[in-house]
């Protein structure tokens, strides 16, 4: 299928402030390595395409109004009064204000609503800058201002889809999604994240007025296990729908080695998650998402965009991706930590082991409710 990378040169500069966990490089990260790999032809449309800004009118078709002048008038200011912090929830630490904040968070809105619009033409769209699945209509929440991927399902919903799948393959929960489609039968949620693990909503039993399905994992998940979910449960699920269009966020905070979660999946294992999905339609956009390791993260990004787009999986980096790579730096990473392959190669080996009582039980339920 045609693939279409969109993002924007606005990740290649520094945003969140330091000491916070997206004080790292990523989507730049990402471009740059896809660009020494020639995976980003020159730029226009069906290889790379800039991302628009979302507009007011378009935010606040989920946003509510007010909130996104608070957020507007923050990034203007540089300053937050206590009352408009405590109403909205930014200039926290958790969702601090920054140079630049709205106009990124607004371009990561524009970004998904052109990667759906692309997709509904038939293929697959990649927006690994979007994936702000914490944001509420009415706050921030999560390192999340605005909620890229309910923009780009309901992008999918005003096109004329009646029935789109949202899986969500983050560490944690995406809350803000299911809380924006719980009860509508149009759009199937479907979640895979950390049992325990901040936002502490999607519990089995949580079915958001129906159509949604969580799938709360154990700590070190591992790749068998998760071969195990796709196959027995999510899969099927997905196919009883019948999506007509999918939208995936893939965070690669679900992988071994990431600081904010206790999962233990390799890059290579989700690259197969997320190919098995977009096959289940001819329209399919893929979002990023969590993500708090910079080696692990730029790595699998770019390497997602190499299997969307059809390309082979070099078993070396080239000297001037090693050279990118060995440069990133992370509070959150002690040096003793570091794997060799964080700076030499794209795809993890695959990080098998048994598949414990606990995910079959899950497996069986979940496909049980459905």
């Amino acid at each position: 299928m045609k693939a279409h990378f969109i993002s924007s040169d606005i990740y290649r500069a520094a945003g969140y402030p330091p000491g916070h966990p997206l004080a790292i490089q990523r989507i730049g990260t990402v471009l740059t390595l896809c660009e020494q790999l020639g995976w980003l032809a020159p730029r226009g449309p069906g290889v790379f395409v800039d991302s628009p800004r979302a507009s007011i009118e378009e935010l606040t078709r989920f946003h509510d109004p007010a909130y996104v002048a608070a957020l507007r008038a923050a990034e203007a200011e540089g300053f937050v009064p206590a009352a408009i912090r405590e109403k909205y929830r930014i200039g926290t630490m958790e969702n601090p204000v920054f140079a630049g904040l709205f106009r990124r968070a607004s371009t990561a809105v524009g970004g998904s609503m052109l990667a759906a619009r692309l997709a509904a033409r038939g293929g697959i769209a990649y927006h690994p800058s979007g994936g702000t699945h914490h944001a509420m209509a009415d706050h921030a929440s999560g390192f999340c201002y605005f909620n890229d991927p309910v923009f780009a399902i309901l992008a999918f919903l005003d096109l004329g889809f009646e029935r789109v799948l949202y899986v969500d393959l983050d560490a944690h929960h995406g809350d803000g999604v299911e809380t924006a489609f719980a009860g509508d039968g149009r759009v199937l949620l479907i979640s895979v994240h950390e049992a325990g693990r901040w936002p502490h909503t999607g519990q089995h039993s949580d079915r958001a007025g129906g159509n949604a399905r969580n799938l709360p994992v154990p700590k070190d998940f591992n790749d068998s296990e998760m071969d195990w979910l796709m196959e027995r449960s999510v899969l099927p699920i997905a196919r009883a729908f019948a999506p007509q269009a999918v939208v995936v966020t893939c965070g690669a905070d679900a992988l071994a080695g990431d600081p904010l979660s206790t999962m233990a999946l390799s890059n290579s294992c989700l690259w197969d998650a997320v190919m098995a999905l977009a096959g289940l339609s001819g329209s399919t956009v893929v979002l990023g998402g969590g993500g708090y390791n910079p080696w692990t993260v730029a790595r699998c990004w770019a390497g997602l965009w190499g299997r969307l787009s059809g390309r082979s999986i070099p078993d070396m980096l080239p000297p001037d991706s090693v050279a990118l790579l060995q440069g990133l730096s992370c509070d959150l990473i002690d040096e003793e930590d570091m794997l060799a392959g964080w700076t030499t190669t794209l795809a993890d080996p695959r990080h098998d082991g048994p598949v414990r009582p606990a995910v079959r039980e899950l497996a069986e339920a979940v496909l049980a409710d459905a």
